[in-house]
């Protein structure tokens, strides 16, 4: 809280009279910076043409935000350890979560086969996991020529992630050759 503090110029004692302690403080940041986070996705996913380029745009705009501002990720992501404020903080997440999770499921859904609309049960929980940890490990991969650019990251994961979906949905019908 003293770095902090000091960084925003001003003493440890305003921090605390507002949010009360360190994991207040992580659960408001939370809050604001998810809400940013949420709002980005939701524009990427509506400005999206295909359930595939969906994927590839939320999940641009996940690691843009987290890349943008490494610590604040870092920091508002981080698992709370128990206390009061830290439900709070937890339960922020757990809502951003969610409403992404619901933000990806309705696209798949319409690509899902006949009686294979239960699997969509399961892969929001399952994608956010791979865009999470994936993500993660990027951004703590030191800078290389080795090391995906932002595009190219976001690309492989919805790759991935639209791939696995995909073996749920219909066949693509194919045009027979005369």
């Amino acid at each position: 809280m003293e770095e902090i503090a000091a960084a925003a110029g001003t003493s440890k004692s305003v921090f605390y009279r507002y949010f009360g302690d360190k994991a207040g403080l992580q659960a408001a940041m939370g809050e604001v910076v998810l809400a940013q986070m949420q709002d980005r996705i939701a524009d990427a996913a509506r400005a999206a043409q295909t359930p595939h380029e969906g994927l590839r745009a939320m999940v641009s705009a996940y690691l843009g935000m987290a890349a943008s501002s490494p610590n604040v990720y870092e920091f508002v992501t981080r698992v709370p350890s128990g206390g009061p404020a830290d439900a709070e903080a937890g339960a922020a997440l757990g809502n951003f979560f969610d409403a992404v999770g619901g933000m990806i499921e309705l696209p798949m859904q319409r690509l899902l086969a006949p009686g294979r609309h239960a699997t969509i049960a399961f892969w929001p929980a399952a994608a956010i996991g791979l865009v999470r940890a994936a993500g993660e490990r990027w951004l703590e991969t030191p800078e290389s020529t080795h090391k995906p650019s932002l595009e190219s990251m976001a690309a492989m994961i919805a790759d991935w992630l639209f791939a696995g979906i995909s073996a749920e949905a219909d066949p693509i019908p194919t045009k027979e050759q005369p």
